[in-house]
């Protein structure tokens, strides 16, 4: 009788969001498998995408914090965000894997206040975890720099299992909308609109060059996005920049694949789902050379190393000269590179990882 695991996707309820994205990577490789278990899914019933396998659905009511769903049946629960307000407690037969995204709250100038309340949280997701799970080394690092700060299992596994994404079948989309950059060179940048993720420095990029910049975003904090259109009027670029929000998957990759480059200058990422995306569409990436994105992007994308308007020009014109000079080196192996981050490969290490817990 194969053993029953229980996978808490509740974060599908923001199905735009890159934990949602990852979540459903994860399903759909599972679902490809010839699965050793027998997989429940928790999560919001009209946000999980259609599987082909014999998955049960749990539908995510609010007020499950307050009187929790039974798991008794369950060998393994997955929490597969260390934030999640679900799960805290286990039976003692019971297995847990818990996936640590990220702990930027101890380096995002966070309130005090904040900070404890995360830590709380994280602490009641890995306090009694058999395995946790870091999506970067990078994640991992940190997190064993600051393990003082949380008790945890003598004995637990901490081991990294990269994100994986599903990738378009095809690399050519069209678009119904008349964008009025589409026909110039614009870079593009993908992520919700926050400090961490540095957009406005890429003003101070297009400042020194002839480019748009596009942002998809999904959701913005007023108070940045405020600031920075603030920067776009003081520094008059209202024509060169444009925001798009909460767009369609195909949508997306019809500009992927017409933008000149992708920038991801972030301060703080556990990941990096965009570079990846970009990389497969053999796009030239300009990323911050901070937290994990050098461990993404390698030797073949180019880093600012400030964010400063002469210095970011410099590198882009330089790494845009470089990759120019033989576009069909770099387009070859960016997108070999990105397919190392597939779903398929995630959900092999997941169920690798279910597997020798439960054996």
């Amino acid at each position: 009788m194969k053993k029953k695991i229980l996978i808490d996707v509740e974060r599908l309820k923001y199905p735009r969001s890159g934990i949602a994205n990852v979540c459903i990577s994860l399903l759909k490789g599972l679902d490809k498998k010839l699965c050793q278990f027998k997989y429940s899914l928790y999560g919001p019933a009209k946000n999980i995408p259609s599987v082909t396998g014999n998955f049960q659905i749990i539908n995510w009511k609010f007020w499950q914090k307050k009187i929790p769903i039974n798991t008794s049946s369950f060998s393994l629960i997955h929490v597969t965000h260390q934030l999640s307000e679900y799960f805290h407690k286990k039976n003692s037969n019971q297995r847990k894997v818990v996936t640590l995204h990220d702990l930027n709250f101890l380096h995002d100038n966070s309130s005090e206040r904040k900070i404890e309340k995360s830590k709380t949280l994280v602490q009641k997701n890995i306090g009694n975890a058999d395995a946790i799970v870091c999506i970067s080394e990078f994640v991992k690092e940190d997190f064993i720099k600051n393990i003082n700060l949380f008790n945890i299992n003598k004995d637990v596994k901490i081991e990294v299992i990269y994100n994986g994404l599903i990738f378009p079948e095809n690399e050519k989309f069209s678009s119904n909308k008349n964008y009025d950059f589409i026909n110039r060179n614009f870079i593009l940048n993908i992520g919700v609109l926050f400090p961490k993720k540095n957009q406005e420095s890429l003003l101070n990029l297009i400042s020194e060059n002839d480019r748009d910049l596009v942002l998809i975003a999904s959701s913005a904090k007023s108070e940045y996005q405020e600031k920075f259109f603030q920067k776009v009027k003081s520094l008059g670029l209202e024509k060169r920049v444009h925001l798009l929000e909460n767009i369609e998957n195909t949508e997306k990759y019809f500009l992927l694949q017409h933008c000149e480059s992708y920038c991801h200058p972030s301060l703080a990422e556990g990941f990096g789902i965009p570079p990846v995306e970009a990389m497969y569409f053999g796009k030239p990436i300009f990323l911050s050379n901070l937290t994990s994105l050098p461990e993404i992007g390698g030797d073949l994308a180019f880093y600012f190393e400030d964010f400063t308007a002469e210095s970011m020009k410099n590198v882009y014109n330089k790494g845009m000269e470089k990759f120019n000079a033989n576009p069909d080196y770099f387009k070859k192996k960016l997108k070999e590179r990105a397919e190392k981050f597939s779903y398929n490969k995630m959900a092999d290490a997941y169920e690798k990882l279910y597997k020798d817990l439960l054996d």
